[in-house]
């Protein structure tokens, strides 16, 4: 295990500072997940983690030691990048049993088990004798997430190890790194993903990063039903959530309302807002439904996908008791 300490961290590359003073606690065992925009500098500050990028200002530390002067195979961690980064040369035994084959006096058994279990673990062991060339995508990347596991790390980092993967193998990786945490709860891990459902499915808590700063930290349902600031709350849930401001937001107390598609209902009559269907998408178990409010953005319906709206219908929407935000001209929530 391993619990890490982020203090007023910052990163500057030449006169771009990109890392703007982060401080951040990441407890033992824990599964934290960044997420933000491109370029907020999730991925930078996973470097910094790692020890791959140098630390300009603020203090690093796991389990209370300092490690901002460590390379990083002195801080006990290993990396699964999402190019894979394997020897296209050796086998699959020979990639994951790599990295321990470099220490010295490692026998040659113990490499063995290692390796052997982390296959099982990753139910790769059929695949032991094949080159990387002879493999899927998904298969690649268990045998990178493999070879971190054989060096029996203190802390995993995951540098969007998913985004070269198409949606089924995403998803049946996600699960497999889901099952890697449950057998691995002494390892503490950092996961990097510009995909929020894996953020929101992987997650003991997420940070929410904006131009090089944190801007909430929290469980998932934590940041879904409690957002600090309109910008979290746009960016966690699918379809972001709709925000509507001025005239139209009158009678909630606010300058700016906020209510997730899946908390609005189309109804015959005596909605809160009114307006015409401009686009309906149909997804099988949902639907959206676009309709034109008067807002600066549509706004977004979500339905059970048996339902269907024409384009051009004029629909009344009102939200569900009790779930709306309210938000104060800074964007932060009023509640």
């Amino acid at each position: 295990m391993a619990k890490i300490e982020l203090k007023d961290i910052r990163k500057s590359f030449g006169a771009v500072e990109v890392i703007k003073g982060v401080s951040l606690d990441i407890r033992s065992g824990e599964f934290m997940v960044f997420v933000g925009p491109s370029g907020c500098g999730k991925s930078t500050l996973l470097r910094l983690i790692s020890g791959l990028e140098d630390i300009t200002a603020g203090e690093m530390s796991f389990d209370g030691q300092v490690v901002n002067a460590l390379t990083p195979s002195k801080r006990g961690i290993a990396m699964v990048f999402q190019s894979y980064a394997l020897y296209p040369h050796m086998t699959v035994y020979e990639n994951m049993a790599f990295g321990l084959t470099l220490e010295k006096g490692k026998p040659k058994e113990e490499i063995k088990k290692r390796v052997h279990r982390a296959a099982e673990m990753l139910q790769i062991s059929d695949y032991l004798d094949r080159l990387p060339k002879q493999l899927s995508g998904g298969q690649r990347q268990r045998v990178a997430i493999g070879r971190a596991i054989t060096r029996d790390p203190r802390v995993f980092l995951f540098d969007e190890p998913l985004s070269n993967l198409d949606a089924a193998l995403r998803v049946a990786t996600r699960i497999e790194i889901a099952k890697l945490h449950e057998s691995m709860r002494d390892t503490t891990m950092v996961y990097v993903t510009h995909d929020q459902v894996e953020a929101m499915t992987l997650a003991d808590r997420i940070c929410v990063l904006r131009d090089g700063l944190v801007e909430q930290v929290g469980t998932p349902m934590e940041l879904y039903e409690k957002p600090d600031s309109m910008f979290v709350a746009g960016f966690i849930g699918s379809p972001k959530m709709n925000f509507i401001s001025g005239k139209l937001a009158e009678g909630f107390n606010a300058p700016t309302v906020g209510v997730r598609g899946e908390h609005l209902v189309i109804k015959p009559s005596d909605g809160v807002w009114s307006g015409e269907v401009i686009h309906s998408e149909n997804l099988g178990s949902d639907s959206y439904i676009y309709v034109n409010v008067g807002s600066e953005e549509p706004v977004v319906v979500r339905e059970d996908g048996a339902t269907k709206h024409a384009v051009g219908e004029h629909v009344e929407i009102a939200p569900i008791d009790g779930r709306v935000h309210r938000f104060d001209k800074a964007g932060k929530p009023i509640r």
